[in-house]
């Protein structure tokens, strides 16, 4: 905790130093763009500052991000270090030549250093009264085949997600007609089963049609010609007078038929 105090202290009186020179700048500006000795001195401040934050420790910086113990600018900056220090190595030295530009809010400061792994740009973003850190960025110098290999990557990365979806959307697609099949079961399991369809009514037994019988023993012409045909079909064996008559009655059609 004594030695995140003591790089706060640092990084105070490092700003106070800034603020000291604000109104020389602020005359300098009025006659010329950038006077060379204020852009030195903000090159050397820019310097000094870059050494400090790379001297620190990695529990140290983690600490000043998830306590939010600086400025947004400079806590952004802290994480793209950490993010980076794979990449970059331990800081072996840096430029005493750096660039000075006015931007809309203020001023950016770039100086080149040399870390063990490659070379990086560090960009230091100060407010119009060089008062206050507004930003810090690290742009690490890759080199040609280091490009070409993270392009690849990239596109190697982006060509498989693209493909990945189109064989789910494909597959999706496919299974659709399982979809419709299980659809329709679950409809034929939760519709209510049809109603047996009622028995038919037994037909009604058809009704017997009474026969009347008809009386013919007073018809005596029908009586004496049958009674000549009994007589010719006995072959004469019985009398004429011994046949008595007594009832006619007629026989169904059907049983004719059937003879």
């Amino acid at each position: 905790m004594k030695q995140i105090k003591k790089h706060f202290v640092w990084i105070l009186c490092t700003v106070l130093c800034l603020m000291s020179l604000t109104a020389c700048g602020k005359t300098v500006e009025l006659e010329s763009s950038l006077d060379p000795q204020m852009t030195d001195y903000m090159v050397q401040t820019a310097g000094s500052f870059l050494e400090e934050v790379t001297s620190m420790a990695e529990s140290e910086i983690t600490m000043i991000i998830d306590q939010q113990a600086a400025d947004p600018g400079v806590i952004t900056g802290l994480e793209s270090y950490m993010s980076l220090t794979g990449d970059l190595g331990a800081l072996v030295s840096v430029s005493e030549q750096g660039r000075v530009t006015e931007v809309e809010d203020g001023y950016e400061i770039a100086i080149d250093a040399q870390f063990e792994k490659r070379q990086c740009e560090f960009v230091l973003g100060v407010d119009e009264d060089i008062a206050q850190v507004t930003s810090m960025a690290f742009n690490p110098v890759y080199s040609l085949g280091e490009n070409m290999t993270k392009a690849a990557l990239n596109t190697l990365m982006g060509m498989g997600t693209v493909f990945l979806v189109l064989i789910f959307i494909s597959l999706l697609i496919s299974c659709f007609k399982y979809i419709n099949v299980i659809e329709k079961k679950m409809k034929e399991k939760s519709a209510p089963a049809p109603a047996a369809a009622p028995a038919p009514a037994p037909a009604p037994a058809p009704v017997p049609v009474a026969v009347e019988e008809e009386d013919v023993t007073d018809d005596l012409e029908l009586v004496a010609v049958i009674t000549a045909a009994i007589a010719a079909a006995s072959e004469n064996t019985v009398p004429a007078d011994g046949l008595v008559v007594r009832s006619i009655r007629r026989v169904p059609n059907s049983k004719w038929k059937n003879a």
